[in-house]
């Protein structure tokens, strides 16, 4: 499922912005120090200013959550298709449309044959 931006509340995005933190965070790098290889976490929210997103989202001020909206509205669409999917899966959202007929979330009932 790939949401569009403009589908984001100041809520939503807030949650899908922690969420791709931890995603980005997950994701280890080698690096040598001292001579020694070390694994790293990743540093790619910092450098996308998430932090700073995150603090507008969850301000007082009306001005700012918007403000953080319109920035994490600009970074979703940048975001690779599959950083997307894993923040969409780690937040349980899913399009009924996608799923499966066995599974249990897609609520559909089987087409009726008046034939029958």
């Amino acid at each position: 499922m790939l949401l569009d931006s403009d589908a984001f509340t100041v809520e939503t995005a807030l949650e899908a912005a922690t969420e791709l933190q931890k995603v980005l965070a997950s994701r280890m790098h080698r690096r040598k120090v001292m001579g020694q290889e070390v694994l790293v976490p990743g540093q790619l929210g910092e450098a996308l200013q998430l932090p700073r997103t995150i603090n507008r989202l969850q301000s007082k001020q009306q001005k700012q959550r918007e403000k953080g909206l319109e920035d994490f509205q600009e970074l979703w669409p940048t975001l690779s298709r599959f950083t997307r999917h894993r923040v969409l899966d780690k937040l349980g959202w899913y399009n009924p449309k996608e799923l499966d007929w066995e599974d249990k979330r897609s609520n559909r009932r089987p087409v009726v044959d008046p034939d029958a």
